[in-house]
């Protein structure tokens, strides 16, 4: 390979921690581990995998190889990609962190967020004007349905920002709250 002799990742202990945790995050955070393992095998890699060493990096079967590759792929975080002389597909993972952040939160947003805006509309709109269901049934789906469609909303406004805002926003944390007049509120 071009004469550099390649080292596997998984025998860095530093890489393999790494691969380990974000495995077990993923599952935290509603992701099968084995699509978070590849996910930081290909992060961690500066060079496009193919399939078989993904297998033999992280002893994991084909099939659930494959599977992690389309999903990651349907996230927009992993792209495939062809090597010269070799027939085989290759893959790397995104490797800009923000662009990784917002396609991961547009995914998570078009899969999650957006069907439950849809159930809630069409739920408080059957719910309105009856008297058959109680009435704190209809006004907390109510509730609920303009609390999803305020924070899609706000998503969707603050998606727009520059990247360079949003990272200052970030940075200032609560801090921005300074320069937000406020009224006192419950918090409904």
């Amino acid at each position: 390979m071009n004469g550099r002799r390649v080292v596997a990742i998984s025998d860095i202990p530093e890489a393999e921690a790494f691969i380990l945790h974000w495995g077990e995050m993923g599952s935290h955070w509603g992701v099968n581990r084995s699509v978070s393992q590849v996910h930081a095998l290909l992060y961690l890699s500066d060079r496009p995998l193919h399939a078989e060493e993904i297998c033999d990096e992280l002893g994991l079967a084909r099939s659930n190889v494959s599977n992690a590759l389309k999903e990651l792929q349907g996230y927009g975080i992993v792209r495939r990609t062809h090597v010269s002389g070799d027939r085989r597909d290759h893959f790397l993972a995104e490797t800009d962190l923000w662009d990784m952040l917002m396609k991961i939160v547009i995914e998570r947003k078009k899969r999650e967020i957006d069907p439950t805006i849809m159930v809630l509309s069409d739920l408080a709109a059957q719910l309105e004007g009856r008297e058959d269901v109680p009435a704190h049934i209809r006004e907390r789906i109510g509730r609920m349905h303009d609390f999803m469609g305020t924070l899609a909303n706000w998503y969707d406004d603050i998606r727009r920002l520059p990247r360079s805002t949003l990272i200052a926003l970030m940075k200032l944390g609560g801090k921005v709250a300074r320069f937000v007049p406020t009224r006192n509120q419950t918090g409904n």
